[in-house]
């Protein structure tokens, strides 16, 4: 049975973790194995994240619909109650998008909530 060696595929291994370490400061954008541990770690932070910044913007958009709500004079949880009720179901972003950019047409919602 020949030998195996596995010069080339360590090197394309190593060449990959160092590729995804590059910027990294000091050594761990140079040597092997604390570039394994730093690309590791990073992936980790990067998946929670992910998840971080779904739950931000879900905040951040009901703010804005809260505010939008009270210079229309409603707090923001009649406001979501009103409109389900209602039977309009528009999704938080899209409404804190209206509040934003498109106040009378949000004036205009917050009125169809308040009558329906």
């Amino acid at each position: 049975m020949p030998r195996v060696k596995k010069g080339v595929t360590a090197r394309r291994r190593h060449k990959k973790i160092l590729h995804l370490a590059k910027g990294y400061r000091g050594s761990q954008s140079r040597r092997f194995r604390s570039a394994i541990e730093a690309v590791n770690r990073a992936g980790r932070q990067a998946y929670v994240g992910r998840k971080l910044k779904k739950r931000e913007y879900r905040s951040l958009w009901i703010q804005r619909i809260n505010a939008g709500a009270r210079l229309n004079g409603m707090p923001y949880n009649k406001l979501i109650h009103s409109l389900q009720s209602a039977g309009i179901s528009l999704d938080r972003k899209i409404l804190a998008d209206l509040a934003m950019h498109e106040p009378e047409t949000f004036a205009a919602l917050t009125q169809l909530a308040k009558n329906g």
